[in-house]
């Protein structure tokens, strides 16, 4: 049995209504679904049609629909299948990995399998990050390892240095001490003030804090600097008007040398704080001269935290705009709903 989007649709929310609740399902009901933006009269219709294929029934006059044995049995042997499809197409696309850029990796390298583009990936990044919590570890008598997690949940490991060892209470404190005084600030809100109380309070082991503040310093600098994945690279040699010599080897520089993909990048983002949505650069509408044969779209990806990044897929100016779109508007809904759910 063939039925439209629509209708699967309205089939699908009459089941999942009537499933939760045990009682017939309207139309008002129905258009309230996220998914089914279609007037109560559009709706009913549907519903009507769907009552004569013998898929839902009208238990009684005046009364909502509730799904029919063929309802049900359309539902398993399709509806669910799809769903499970969908599942498993959008698992081939982004397995699900532990570590972000093991993710974002994977992300350039099947958007450029799937466009023949060359493609990038920024890491998200944060406004001040601030530090959550501090770990200090003993490894051996003249090493402590310092955990440093960041209010973005990103880790950082850092291995401090000591001249001489530290007790397990002396440890403690230590850890004590960071946390009370560091949780919450970011690298901004440590100043020399603060450090001077801190020193005072760690007394003969100063020396070991300034070590430690040192690498959380360190570690949070480190989260500042912009990571960028790439990917599809040599795809612009498909291109005739981008294979010349010249012109491909400015590309190549661009997308391989990491000064000139983050000047790329941050022109990118400057442009989207201002404006929203997908943005399409063509030719000279980008400073850097090496893109001058090329276009470039851009979306953005947001996590829950805060944190941004940006997706670009870069091509010929007769690219094919309308899949490219297309492809980044599905998959910075996929990132969204991946990252914010993890």
């Amino acid at each position: 049995m063939e039925l439209t989007e629509r209708k699967k649709k309205i089939l699908h929310s009459i089941i999942m209504n009537y499933l939760e609740t045990g009682e017939p399902v309207g139309s008002r009901t129905i258009s309230k679904s996220p998914d089914i933006k279609l007037s109560s009269a559009t709706i009913r219709n549907e519903m009507s049609d769907l009552e004569e294929m013998g898929l839902i029934l009208q238990p009684y006059t005046s009364a909502g629909r509730i799904p029919s044995d063929l309802g049900y049995r359309f539902y398993v042997d399709q509806l669910m299948q799809e769903k499970e499809a969908e599942e498993e197409k959008r698992e081939a696309l982004l397995e699900k990995v532990d570590r972000m850029e093991a993710m974002l990796e994977q992300v350039a390298t099947v958007l450029a399998s799937n466009t023949n583009y060359a493609t990038m990936v920024t890491a998200p990044q944060y406004k001040n990050p601030a530090v959550k919590f501090v770990q200090l570890s003993q490894v051996d008598e003249r090493n402590l390892l310092a955990v440093i997690v960041i209010d973005n949940n990103t880790v950082k490991n850092q291995m401090i240095h000591v001249m001489e060892p530290l007790k397990n209470d002396e440890v403690l404190k230590m850890n004590v001490l960071l946390n009370s005084f560091l949780q919450g600030l970011s690298l901004r809100d440590i100043n020399l003030e603060l450090i001077d109380t801190m020193r005072e309070q760690a007394g003969v082991h100063a020396n070991i804090l300034d070590s430690v503040i040192k690498g959380i310093a360190a570690a949070m600098r480190d989260v500042d600097e912009r990571q960028v994945y790439t990917s599809g690279a040599t795809n612009i040699f498909k291109y005739p008007e981008l294979g010349k010599p010249e012109t491909a080897a400015g590309l190549l520089n661009t997308l391989v040398e990491k000064h000139a993909l983050t000047k790329l990048v941050d022109e990118a983002e400057e442009f989207n704080n201002e404006h929203t949505g997908i943005q399409v650069y063509i030719g000279n509408e980008m400073r850097s001269q090496n893109m001058q044969d090329c276009s470039l779209v851009t979306a953005t990806y947001e996590l829950e935290g805060g944190g941004t990044g940006t997706i670009g897929i870069i091509g010929p100016k007769r690219m094919n705009y309308q899949k490219v779109v297309k492809t980044l508007k599905n998959l910075t809904g996929e990132l969204d709903e991946i990252f914010n759910n993890r």
